[in-house]
């Protein structure tokens, strides 16, 4: 199958640590409350934080179950981790994330960045291959806002 990648980033600002963010992105109790998930509609998130460990998350939405997986490439608390991602119902094909983490007087401060791997199909021009990537980039990046809208209340808000 022949792919292309385009690139997605975006930064955020929270009221929060950074080590409360970076738990966000990696304990599963965290994960299950804002990331590619809820706790309403969660049925799995589990993890083995290493590199080379495994993440998964499945959602329910009605009544069908969507997975998203990956691997941790690199992991350095609480200032960056990588990880693939993937959504095995979809297709094999695996994007890659990074998310720095900082602060920022303070403030924590996160920049997102996802390679996302775009599939052409059999006779695209150039201007499809384009078309598709904003479509993918677009879709990628409303997903994801909501996610951090998630993440900025959980992260700001003190249980």
């Amino acid at each position: 199958m022949t792919t292309s990648t385009v690139v997605l980033s975006m930064a955020r600002r929270f009221n929060a640590s950074d080590k409360a963010v970076y738990e966000a992105w990696t304990n599963p109790q965290l994960m299950k409350k804002w990331l590619f998930t809820t706790e309403d509609t969660n049925q799995v998130t589990k993890n083995s934080l290493r590199a080379g460990g495994s993440w998964e998350i499945a959602d329910r939405r009605e009544g069908t179950d969507y997975r998203a997986v990956g691997e941790y490439l690199e992991l350095k608390p609480p200032h960056k981790l990588m990880f693939s991602f993937k959504m095995p119902q979809f297709n094999d094909l695996e994007d890659r994330i990074t998310v720095w983490i900082s602060m920022v007087q303070d403030r924590c401060e996160m920049a997102f960045v996802q390679e996302i791997t775009v599939p052409h199909e059999e006779g695209w021009t150039e201007e499809d291959i384009k078309k598709a990537g904003d479509d993918y980039s677009s879709q990628s990046q409303e997903g994801w806002s909501g996610m951090f809208e998630k993440l900025r209340q959980l992260v700001e808000t003190p249980e």
